[in-house]
């Protein structure tokens, strides 16, 4: 069944069934954090921008919310010479190496880092493509999304009542536009994800307490073994003892 309805022309959501698909991706999306998967959110509506960018940054992942520039995905490689570009100057900066360019100069570095900045600061320590996305208006963001399923990788969204709730893996049924609406669903998801990366080390850390503790074993048997392995003394005769 679908998940709106329409009503005197407006189209209606089915809250009890946003509930649901809320709580399916909200479930995957902490497994695919627990396996240590990274997420791109992406939402580039000015009015959603700094919202996106401070929950995607709560939980350490990776945002886009200047706008989408093609390729992003499917030609990374170009993209990461950006981002090289990117850091390069920022590396003049904080070196003071800059300073050896005229004021003219500067000024032209300076501009060309808040351009780079604005488009590619949020996927700067990227070096791979993202294991899930997190998109909020797929009718806008259409590019990240035809780029993402050429690609093969998980699309969460909110799906409003114009668009095709197919493009998405995970659709969530909810108004894209209004601020408090995604800013429930993409706390949201930083929450689960913060839980799913914490059980992730908590995993890690286990693992690596018991490989040390088998190590710890594996090495009182060798030495156990070493041990038995070694030749005994013979006890020295009744004459030998005599005789010392």
């Amino acid at each position: 069944m679908s998940a709106k309805s329409t009503r005197n022309g407006i189209h209606i959501i089915d809250l009890k069934k946003t509930q649901a698909l809320a709580e399916d991706a909200l479930n995957a999306a902490e497994r695919l954090a627990a396996e240590g998967k990274r997420f791109l959110f992406v939402a580039t509506k000015k009015q959603l921008r700094e919202m996106v960018k401070e929950e995607a940054t709560r939980c350490s992942q990776y945002f886009a919310v200047d706008r989408w520039p093609g390729g992003m995905l499917t030609n990374f490689t170009t993209i990461r010479k950006s981002i090289k570009r990117l850091q390069q100057i920022e590396k003049m900066e904080m070196d003071g190496t800059i300073e050896n360019y005229t004021k003219k100069e500067q000024l032209e570095f300076g501009r060309e880092k808040a351009k780079l900045d604005a488009v590619l600061g949020g996927i700067a320590d990227m070096r791979g493509l993202p294991g899930a996305m997190i998109i909020i208006d797929i009718k806008k963001e259409h590019i990240a999304v035809k780029e993402a399923r050429n690609l093969g990788i998980p699309i969460f969204a909110l799906v409003d009542t114009n668009v095709d709730p197919d493009m998405a893996d995970y659709p969530i049924p909810a108004n894209d536009d209004a601020l408090r609406s995604v800013q429930l669903f993409v706390h949201a998801f930083a929450d689960v994800i913060n839980t799913g990366r914490a059980a992730a080390k908590a995993k890690k850390l286990d693992d690596s307490v018991e490989e040390e503790m088998m190590q710890k074993v594996n090495e009182v048997g060798e030495i156990d073994a070493a041990v038995i392995a070694a030749p005994v003394a013979e006890a020295p005769t009744v004459a030998e003892s005599v005789e010392a």
